[in-house]
């Protein structure tokens, strides 16, 4: 029986075998019995490397954040995280950049900190337990950014659609180009970065 620690588009927070390229972190989500019994704990969700620095953990451990796995960084991003500081610093440093590009006059002033940002993203992820999304023309999104097209996930990406799934993605006959409303499921803020040049790593599927 697989884990439930597999994130989709939405955000949710499922039980399949896919484990994906990338490992997430919201906080402890989970019970004694490996259950999820929240939906999130801190507002600094980050997306992180499977690997680093050789540390071992052992998946759903007791009191320890719930490693939670993406199929790729766009996913991370549609799902509301960002590149950790830490395991991830180079593609962090570059994320505030162009966050900051696109969106520094949100923090009104404020100092430009991770957790300040956070502030700021956690209200456009998440709202009464509910993903946060919004509509847009399909042609005026940028390269990453996910959208939902009747309850199906698309990743935008190189004038192309492709539909999302835990395995990969699938090529689609609809049109980026055409100016048809969609809701996005990408954050807001994270939309504008992308729109600032910086490109989420996608899954080879893709290709």
């Amino acid at each position: 029986m697989p884990y439930q620690n597999k994130v989709d588009p939405w955000g949710n927070i499922n039980a399949v075998k896919s484990r994906g390229l990338f490992l997430g972190n919201r906080g402890v989500l989970h019970n004694e019995n490996q259950q999820i019994v929240a939906s999130y704990i801190i507002k600094g969700w980050v997306t992180c490397l499977l690997e680093f620095k050789d540390r071992k953990r052992i998946v759903m451990s007791p009191k320890r954040y719930t490693e939670l796995f993406f199929l790729d960084e766009a996913t991370a991003f549609s799902a509301g995280h960002r590149p950790c500081a830490e395991c991830r610093r180079i593609r962090y440093n570059e994320f505030k950049e162009k966050w900051l590009e696109a969106n520094g006059e949100k923090l009104l002033g404020k100092k430009t900190s991770a957790p300040n940002m956070d502030n700021i993203i956690h209200e456009e992820r998440i709202s009464n337990k509910q993903k946060v999304t919004y509509p847009s023309t399909l042609n005026s999104l940028p390269d990453g950014t996910m959208i939902d097209i009747n309850s199906k996930a698309y990743l935008i990406w190189e004038s192309k659609l492709f539909e999302w799934s835990y395995s990969g993605y699938t090529e689609s006959d609809i049109a980026p180009h055409e100016n048809k409303q969609v809701i996005v499921l990408t954050p807001q803020s994270y939309v504008k970065t992308f729109s600032k040049g910086y490109l989420p790593e996608v899954h080879k599927s893709i290709q």
